[in-house]
């Protein structure tokens, strides 16, 4: 295998900068010149951006993984294991698996090898090139079983599964294998949401044999799928999204800590105004209304319409977990001085916005 190898990092089919792969699994990431000096640069994320609203350039490496940032928008979980293995390739060593997924990634990015072919070689605890499955090609953050799909034209409707998984307007997310009707306890959530007034996408539930091309070997499915339109894909083209992991620079395993509810209210009042504050905070209340547990970093993104400015994302991932795990009562970070929910009134409220 190559000393070293890099990938292009694109944003809005632009490149922007380079991930270099060294001797000893380290990473770094450096900005394209161009992209620095561009004083109307495309935002990539605010975790690159300092107090003075300057472009921070100076990042530290990293070791087997990737940069924050970047690490975030690999999948995790039972979804990382079963992409990893149909392309044969170490779970752990995340450049890599960027080099398999960066096609069709989250938001407007996507990542590519500068040179070399569409799987990287194999490496020391990866499958040889004659021995890989078919790869599939995209990365959705998470741990649950999804991808992304197409809608069928026709009268017949439904969606399919690309090959590759590469491209489709939204996403299907699969039954769990170890909790029952979470796609059905979501799409009820969803619509609530929806029925109050907060922004969320289509969703829709969907038959298991009403979607063409499901993956083999993720093992037997029962109940419904879910159906989400993706807000990140347009047809003018896709808009670029990062989760609260990304804004805040950590990794993945630190998405239920680093941060409380009231950091982030003071990120998205300083970046999207007080109308995106209080939308924020609305949807903080809902959660705890409807015994949602799981609000952790990465269930709250913005989104950048026109490319630069940020914005509270339409509204996903709302669940109510009460019922999966017995005892639930916090919620997944801090509001601002608790973690309970039930202690989540009025007076912790006005200490959340102070």
């Amino acid at each position: 295998m190559p000393d070293i190898s890099v990938l292009d990092v694109r944003l809005y089919g632009d490149p922007i900068g380079t991930l270099t792969h060294l001797q000893g699994e380290r990473t770094i990431f450096v900005f394209n010149e161009d992209y620095v000096e561009n004083q109307d640069r495309p935002t990539l994320s605010l975790s690159f951006k300092d107090d003075l609203g300057g472009l921070i350039t100076n990042i530290r490496p990293t070791r087997r993984v990737v940069p924050p940032f970047f690490s975030n928008l690999l999948p995790e979980g039972g979804l990382r294991r079963y992409l990893a293995k149909r392309a044969g390739v170490n779970q752990q060593r995340e450049f890599f698996l960027l080099w398999v997924l960066g096609l069709d990634l989250p938001g407007a990015l996507s990542i590519q090898p500068a040179a070399g072919g569409a799987l990287p070689p194999a490496a020391d605890g990866d499958l040889p090139d004659n021995a890989k499955p078919n790869a599939l090609r995209f990365s959705l953050a998470g741990v649950q079983l999804k991808f992304s799909a197409f809608a069928n034209a026709g009268k017949g409707g439904g969606l399919t599964i690309p090959a590759e998984g590469v491209g489709g307007s939204w996403i299907v997310k699969l039954p769990s294998q170890q909790f029952g009707a979470v796609p059905e306890n979501e799409f009820s959530m969803m619509t609530l949401a929806g029925m109050i007034g907060m922004d969320v996408p289509i969703i829709n539930l969907v038959d298991l044999d009403a979607i063409a091309g499901i993956p083999e070997g993720i093992g037997e499915l029962k109940g419904q799928a879910l159906a989400v339109s993706r807000f990140d894909r347009t047809t003018d083209g896709p808009v670029h999204t990062e989760d609260f992991a990304q804004v805040f620079g950590v990794f993945p395993d630190d998405k239920y800590k680093r941060a409380s509810y009231a950091n982030i209210a003071r990120v998205i009042g300083t970046e999207a105004g007080d109308v995106g504050a209080a939308e924020f905070i609305r949807r903080i209340v809902y959660s705890a209304l409807i015994g949602n547990g799981d609000m952790h970093l990465k269930n709250w993104s913005l989104i950048y319409p026109d490319r630069r400015s940020a914005a509270l994302s339409p509204a996903y991932d709302l669940v109510s977990t009460i019922p999966y795990i017995e005892g639930e009562d916090t919620a997944a970070l801090n509001f601002s001085r608790t973690k309970k929910m039930a202690e989540f009134d009025v007076d912790e409220l006005r200490h959340l916005a102070a």
